[in-house]
């Protein structure tokens, strides 16, 4: 039988679970499988992680004209290449990750009768990303998108509920979860080498207490309750406390005003010893990062399954998170959870980990042991393999004419 050609499409490569998750599947669904893997063009202020394809073997196609913002001029153009790559490559599947390649990928896949339709969700933009105006239209084009959509891929079961129930998007039925799965060895070996190298470069004392927050510098992430909660902390706790703010982002220069607004040593990149909050921008040692804090913090408004959690958990590490979207599906014991823009619940729930009240070492053994069990490579490329054949197997008899 000749191989099941599938054509992957992504936003943008870009540091995040996203770009792991479609470039792991391109690697390692190999054998039955041919793969073409296309992305978008990065934003300004995001780095390009094109090195995580190309550490795998993998050189995806770059379509500059799939862009992270809405341009009906662009958008258009990628769609009429995306056609044209459907008409050159003819896959069998087209298996999208993320909300604008999705929406683009999946008319260009639907009106040119590609067999299978798959679509990831890699979070959703339904909650606390726009307006209630632009957040009901993208509702109700994901509803239509998902008429055209043979099955759509939850990363948590709160995920599903949201795409079934809360915001009814699709059926129970077409909405399947397949947890993410990642590369997390790295981040169980050499941690005390790591910590001292990491917290050597940003002249951090072994004694203080090192919180870091992981992830895009965007309104989503809302580091500006952290910084909120840290000034509390700080000025309340009987132990010396540094952030680490690792990620970049549009509002980089605005939040970096804001912490010496709020009386608050700062620094971007370096370090001299005396800062309270660290802005590192996009560091490619997230183990390294791991290792060098005492708990990793997550405020976001909103979020689908957050890598930087997982790696918290597979580094034995405590976790303060807002109670959003997936978190609440990956995070076990050892993990505080508080509302979403309730600042002194943040930096309460920080005085009670440097306390050591929380800390449970036993429980942290257990949580990465879980992780490492539920959110391997093999498991997820296991799950993804067995969808696309039993879908293959179900429409080979019923595949269309490409229409081009």
């Amino acid at each position: 039988m000749n191989k099941i050609r599938i054509l992957r499409i992504l936003n943008r490569f870009n540091l995040g679970g996203p770009t792991y998750n479609a470039c792991y599947l391109t690697k390692y669904l190999e054998g039955d499988f041919e793969t073409l893997l296309v992305g978008g063009e990065n934003g300004r202020y995001e780095a390009s992680s094109l090195e995580i394809p190309h550490s795998l073997g993998i050189e995806p196609l770059i379509l500059p004209e799939l862009k992270r913002e809405i341009h009906p001029y662009w958008d258009f153009l990628a769609y009429k290449k995306i056609k044209d790559l459907i008409k050159t490559f003819k896959p069998h599947i087209i298996h999208t990750h993320a909300s604008k390649a999705g929406a683009i990928g999946r008319w260009a896949g639907y009106n040119t009768c590609v067999p299978i339709i798959i679509h990831t969700f890699h979070g959703h933009v339904f909650d606390a990303y726009f307006n209630n105006l632009k957040s009901n239209f993208y509702v109700l084009l994901e509803k239509e998108l998902a008429k055209k959509t043979d099955i759509l891929i939850a990363l948590s079961q709160n995920q599903k509920i949201d795409l079934t129930e809360n915001y009814k998007i699709a059926t129970d039925e077409k909405v399947k979860v397949i947890p993410l799965g990642l590369d997390l060895k790295k981040y169980t070996f050499d941690k005390e080498t790591k910590r001292k190298k990491v917290r050597q470069e940003f002249n951090i004392l072994d004694d203080i207490f090192v919180f870091s927050l992981v992830g895009r510098i965007a309104p989503i992430k809302n580091h500006k309750l952290a910084i909120d909660a840290a000034k509390i902390a700080i000025k309340e706790s009987n132990k010396p406390i540094k952030f680490l703010f690792v990620g970049d982002g549009e509002l980089r220069d605005e939040l970096i005003q804001y912490t010496k607004i709020n009386e608050l040593n700062t620094s971007y990149k370096e370090a001299h010893g005396n800062e309270d909050i660290i802005f590192t921008s996009w560091r490619n040692d997230i183990d390294a990062i791991m290792a060098a804090s005492d708990a990793i913090l997550l405020t976001s408004n909103n979020e689908g399954t957050p890598v930087s959690l997982i790696e918290a958990q597979a580094s034995e590490k405590p976790i303060i998170a807002t109670r959003v979207g997936g978190v609440a599906d990956i995070v076990k014991d050892n993990a505080i959870l508080v509302e979403k823009n309730n600042v002194r619940a943040l930096a309460e729930a920080m005085i009670k980990i440097i306390d050591g009240h929380f800390i449970n070492i036993e429980s942290l053994v257990k949580n990465k042991d879980f992780i490492l069990n539920n959110y391997s490579i093999e498991i997820l490329v296991d799950n993804i393999k067995n969808l696309y054949l039993e879908l293959f197997n179900s429409k080979f008899g019923k595949i269309k004419i490409y229409n081009l």
